[in-house]
């Protein structure tokens, strides 16, 4: 719906003493806040942080008259493996996706967008305690320095042997002797997944999966260029971390779960 069109659809109802007015009119301001992003559960979360106190249900009902619906999400996968070119580590993870404290769990991954003829590859760590993105690389080659910069960015936030679990498929990247050196020698744990089963780390194809179906699909016919790309993703990552909210954090974004969890703690 056409922002003149709904003010317009409010006015009216508002003259007619529509008793959910206001309502409506914050359902309409949070999609449009988070670039239609939200679907109605996660738009009930932030209507109850705000101070409405209102059922999904009723939610789901006023976004249908409001004519306004979440971006559906297709599906597609980059796969970097290549066969077996070093050491394949064992699954520690073994799909326990539970973190009880930040940076107990990390998992990684890249996946790869296309413009016209030219590519760009995402490489992210994601911590499994709170979904933040700790670090990431963007990159217009599937690069080994891409990787190592991902790790090195990451490193900086944390202490040596803390026992942390890094765990990512079987990504060429992942099998080389300088990667599990890094790993290593920073005290972390390697873990992959077993050959060909992408469920092993579904965290983080979760995480692709938002974020094109949110950013890039919606958009994808739009950019212009690889640059115009690599900007809105940078920007995405910083409304992830710091603004989109979730039902598992108590409808807190990543950051603000992380910094809620120490305060009680």
């Amino acid at each position: 719906m056409a922002r003149s069109t709904f003010y317009y659809y409010l006015k009216k109802y508002k003259s007619n003493h529509d008793k959910y007015h206001k309502i409506k009119k914050e359902i309409f301001n949070i999609f449009n806040e988070n670039k239609g992003r939200y679907g109605y559960r996660r738009i009930t979360l932030e209507l109850k942080n705000r101070g409405f106190n209102i059922n999904h249900k009723t939610v789901s009902k006023f976004m249908n008259i409001l004519g306004i619906k979440s971006i559906q999400r297709p599906k597609r996968r980059y796969n970097s493996y290549q066969g077996s070119i070093g050491k394949i580590a064992n699954n520690l993870l073994k799909r326990d996706f539970k973190a009880d404290k930040p940076n107990q769990k990390w998992v990684t991954d890249v996946t790869e967008f296309k413009v016209h003829d030219r590519k760009l590859y995402l490489s992210p760590i994601i911590d499994l305690f709170n979904g933040e993105i700790i670090s990431y690389n963007l990159s217009k080659h599937p690069t080994f320095q891409q990787i190592t910069d991902m790790l090195e960015k990451a490193f900086i936030k944390i202490k040596n042997n803390t026992n942390l679990i890094l765990h990512s498929d079987q990504g060429w990247q992942y099998q080389m002797k300088i990667y599990q050196k890094m790993l290593k020698e920073k005290g972390i744990k390697q873990s992959m997944s077993r050959k060909g089963n992408c469920l092993d780390n579904s965290c983080a194809e979760n995480f692709f999966w938002i974020l094109k179906s949110e950013l890039f699909y919606p958009k994808e016919k739009e950019y212009k260029n690889i640059e115009e790309l690599e900007k809105d993703i940078k920007e995405y990552i910083e409304y992830y971390n710091n603004s989109r909210i979730k039902s598992k954090l108590k409808g807190m974004s990543p950051i603000q779960y992380r910094k809620h969890s120490l305060i009680v703690a």
